[in-house]
Order: structure tokens, then C-alpha cells, then sequence
């Protein structure tokens, strides 16, 4: 498969789950939050899934696999450090995740109070990261963010 074509798999399965709004499947683990995207293609079938634990502090996995085979992951953690915290408005800022960094959301959203802020280091392969969230330019949310190509 195509890297293009990958990059534009991950970003609909990430505006169909988490920033869209998608609803959870049944757990994968005790007590975690589990959301899955599938097509099928001419390359294959492609399965997403994030999966992650917590709340306030929580932490998680997104990955990609070709019929069956995992080719892609990002593991995360991040915490909310004070109020008020909107979750719509991080599910808004990750719904305009970039082609160009499919990883998170945008390096600068900004939406009523609230400013997102994501930084990283290398590519779709290989990369890690940083994002945070401001209110009034008080940070009330962070998270750490790294992954790439598992194949």
C-alpha cells in the first residue's frame, strides 16, 4: 500500500472514532475505551483501533494493520492539569489532523477561550511529540505522543 493512501486511511479513521465523536466498542481490556475503523480496499482490509485507559490522566494506543498484520502505532499519555477542560473542544482540534503530521491535530488551533498547541519531531515512520491546551493562556491539558511504522 501506498504511504499516501495510509496517511489518508489513518485521517478518516481518526475523524470516524475519537475527534468525530465515534461511539466505543465493547473493551478490550478492564475498564479501557476502545474505538474501531474498518474498509475494505483494493490493498486490503484496513483495521484502526485506539484503545486507551484513564480519564483525567489516561493513556493509549492507536494502530493500523493490512489484513490482519500491524504496520502502524502511536502510543500516548496525557493529563488534564486544570479547568476548564473541554473535551469537544480537543476532539476539534484532532479532527483537523494535517496530512502532512497525521498524528495528532494541527500545530495551532484556536476556538472561543481555548488554544491548541501540538509540536513534533520527524515523520510519518518515525516520530514524537508534544501537545497542549490553553485556556485564557493558562495550560490546562498535555499530553506526550510517539510512533511510526511497525513493519
Amino acid at each position: 500500500m501506498k504511504h499516501e493512501e495510509l496517511v489518508a486511511f489513518l485521517i478518516r479513521a481518526k475523524q470516524k472514532t475519537y475527534a468525530g465523536h465515534g461511539a466505543e466498542i465493547e473493551p478490550s481490556r478492564p475498564a479501557s475505551h476502545d474505538l474501531r475503523y474498518e474498509e475494505k480496499t483494493a490493498a486490503g482490509n484496513l483495521l484502526y483501533i485506539d484503545t486507551f485507559l484513564g480519564g483525567t490522566k489516561f493513556a493509549g494506543e492507536e494502530a493500523v494493520w493490512i489484513n490482519g498484520i500491524p504496520i502502524w502505532s502511536m502510543n500516548y499519555y496525557g493529563r488534564v492539569t486544570g479547568e476548564p477542560f473541554s473535551g469537544d473542544f480537543l476532539k476539534a482540534a484532532l479532527f483537523e489532523v494535517p496530512v502532512e503530521k497525521p498524528f495528532r491535530g494541527p500545530n495551532l488551533f484556536s476556538q472561543d477561550e481555548y488554544t491548541y498547541h501540538c509540536k513534533s519531531d520527524g515523520d510519518f515512520e518515525w516520530f514524537q511529540g508534544y501537545e497542549d491546551i490553553c485556556y485564557k493562556d493558562k495550560k490546562i491539558y498535555e499530553l506526550y505522543f510517539h510512533g511510526g511504522i511497525i513493519l
